[in-house]
């Protein structure tokens, strides 16, 4: 791996993980405007702690070493809650507010695209 591919890596998954920290943590506390945010998407309120929790499980998952499988895992979450927060925008009218969601998912494939040799699965059949 390039010096340079170790360095957009490193960059986007630490914005990635603040980015999905933060959310979670707001989504956790469920402050008042995140709970009037989720419900004008047509969520209920119960989804702000699965979601929360999800996100910051997976902020862990992504910065720990080793476990591949793992980060797999968190990366998908990542990448299906943040294009569904997409489209729920969109669908919902509410466009205005889909900037968000697209960083964090384009970070999510960034970190994801340039992750090292050893946080990534090891195909069956080689």
């Amino acid at each position: 791996m390039t010096k340079r591919n170790k360095i957009i890596y490193w960059i986007a998954t630490l914005w990635l993980a603040l980015g999905m920290a933060s959310t979670g943590i707001v989504q956790l506390l469920k402050i008042k405007q995140e709970q009037d945010f989720t419900a004008n998407l047509g969520y209920p309120d119960y989804f702000l702690t699965i979601l929360g929790t999800w996100k910051l499980l997976g902020v862990i998952a992504i910065l720990i070493p080793r476990s591949p499988l793992l980060k797999e895992w968190a990366y998908a979450g990542f990448f299906f809650a943040m294009s569904g927060a997409a489209f729920s925008h969109i669908l919902s009218g509410t466009t205005k507010e889909i900037f968000p969601c697209l960083l964090l998912l384009a970070l999510t494939i960034t970190s994801w695209y340039f992750r090292p040799a050893e946080r990534k699965l090891i195909p069956v059949n080689q």
